[in-house]
């Protein structure tokens, strides 16, 4: 066994037990993602994961209230809400909204980008699927795709919701809500079926920069796309088919006070 074998081997032994551990829906709370949860329609539960995912960003207990005041407004299956909402109706409704520097005005675009991506494809699903090739290495052209139609409504107006990808931002949230949609376990809803999980890229925040650099998976300076893909890679060594499988378990060494990321230090191959 080759030294890099070794490492990956040692590497996945304490991941595995890492996700078993976490795998479980008891370890979410404060997490957006369990808005997830309610939501058993694939139309309505993808909605709800780019919103909740793209409003991810400051302190959680703000991300929460805010996913909330959204929630409430849109109803219980937020599919027929955009489908019967006029603009107008969105942008009055949501006119005194504000989260961090996201504003009403953004919010309702961002609502209205939705709302005739499903109008023109049938789902946010579909409109992911109509340039996702099973060639590419990546979701990344895909995803590219997909962004620039939501941010249709956008015109010159600012999107902080919605980063482009092919502008070199990691696009954390995005990717988080990938994952979301994509993988199903314990934790993540899953929904998408016709994605391969091997595609995804590892949502990059600065909890997953740490612990990047702290196993060597990347010495790269700045946490952009291009540290995000060599941390996938990384972990795509370790589980080809499915590298963002320990995002979770391992981004909670670094939020909660009960773990802590040293705790991967001995993963290390030392040999």
């Amino acid at each position: 066994m080759t030294d890099k074998t070794f490492s990956s081997a040692v590497h996945k032994s304490r991941f595995e037990l890492l996700y078993k551990y976490y795998n479980s829906r008891k370890w979410v709370h404060p997490d957006p993602l369990e808005f997830l949860y309610d939501y058993p329609d694939l139309r309505d539960r993808e909605i709800i994961g780019l919103i909740a995912s793209s409003l991810a960003y400051g302190r959680v207990s703000q991300i929460l209230k805010s996913v909330a005041v959204i929630l409430d407004e849109i109803g219980p299956s937020p599919a027929e809400y955009l489908q019967s909402a006029s603009s107008a109706h969105i942008r009055s409704r949501f006119n005194k909204f504000k989260h961090r520097f996201t504003t009403g005005r953004e919010i309702a675009l961002f609502l209205q980008g939705i709302k005739l991506v499903i109008k023109k494809f049938g789902s946010l699903q579909d409109c992911f699927l109509s340039s996702y090739k099973d060639k590419d290495e990546s979701i990344l052209p895909a995803l590219c795709f997909f962004v620039k139609e939501l941010r249709k409504p956008y015109k010159d107006h600012p999107c902080s919701l919605l980063p482009l990808p092919e502008k070199g931002s990691a696009c954390k949230r995005l990717h988080l809500f990938m994952r979301w949609m994509v993988r199903k376990d314990m934790i993540d809803p899953g929904g998408w079926n016709n994605i391969a999980t091997s595609r995804l890229i590892i949502p990059l925040d600065t909890h997953m920069y740490r612990i990047g650099n702290l196993l060597d998976f990347s010495s790269r300076k700045s946490a952009d796309i291009r540290t995000a893909l060599e941390i996938t890679r990384a972990f795509g060594e370790i589980v080809p088919e499915d590298p963002v499988k320990y995002d979770f378990a391992l981004t909670r060494l670094g939020i909660r006070d009960d773990a802590s990321i040293n705790q991967l230090i001995d993963t290390k191959d030392t040999n």
